[in-house]
């Protein structure tokens, strides 16, 4: 008997390897990863780069007709076998990455009118099942049907060393200390927003892995993912 296609919901905080996880998963399994919070920093480029961010604020009288105009998507890389994230058909997965975009993504994403035009897309794309989908409200709003939730954590001081070293790899000079202060502010905001707040859905299995190696949490899923699909 054929297992079943089934759709895995990955949520929790920032820089705790919930994309990474999410893609070794949809690899092993031959499924698609989406990475919800790429669409979201890629909307926050775009805002950026228009001039549509200024103080911490966005421009909410242009927002709309900015929106409509917006097409976020993916494209998959052939070299590097992964999809990437592209603004109105160009790549920006390396332009998104940045620490102006961190600094930023949590404000965009507090936004009903973003997230209710990102929500449709990520559900569209899980129509078909055979999908992995990491984000904050994956579990509880976009999918809560989804067979297999995880919500993962790990200690902030153990995150923001991870993204430092992240940040550094790509040629970004930031401090321990700047990147702990934006993990700490984006979940404050996560956790407190009033459109689909970050919290773990009921019937989620929390994975904390701030001590944990990924094959460590690639055998710990396992076993949870044979019981979904048999």
């Amino acid at each position: 008997m054929e297992n079943k296609r089934i759709v895995i919901a990955v949520d929790g905080f920032s820089s705790c390897g919930k994309s990474s996880f999410a893609k070794l998963i949809a690899k092993k399994l031959g499924y698609l990863f989406i990475d919800s919070g790429a669409m979201y920093r890629t909307v926050t480029y775009a805002l950026i780069k228009e001039n549509l961010i200024s103080n911490g604020k966005v421009n909410m009288e242009q927002l709309p007709s900015f929106l409509a105009s917006l097409k976020v998507g993916f494209k998959l890389n052939p070299e590097l076998g992964k999809h990437e994230a592209t603004l109105n058909d160009v790549v920006v997965e390396n332009a998104i990455r940045t620490l102006e975009v961190s600094n930023h993504v949590s404000i965009v994403a507090a936004i009903p009118m973003v997230r209710e035009k990102l929500v449709r897309e990520q559900q569209r794309l899980g129509e078909d099942k055979g999908i992995v989908m990491d984000g904050r409200d994956i579990g509880t709003v976009v999918f809560p049907s989804a067979e297999l939730k995880l919500f993962m954590t790990a200690e902030p001081k153990i995150r923001a060393e991870r993204r430092r070293l992240e940040l550094e790899q790509k040629g970004e000079q930031v401090t321990f200390e700047e990147v702990l202060a934006n993990i700490e502010e984006r979940d404050h905001i996560d956790q407190t927003r009033d459109a689909s707040p970050l919290r773990k859905a009921n019937d989620a299995i929390v994975l904390d892995n701030s001590h944990m190696t990924i094959e460590e949490q690639m055998v710990w899923v396992e076993k949870l993912i044979e019981e979904r699909v048999k």
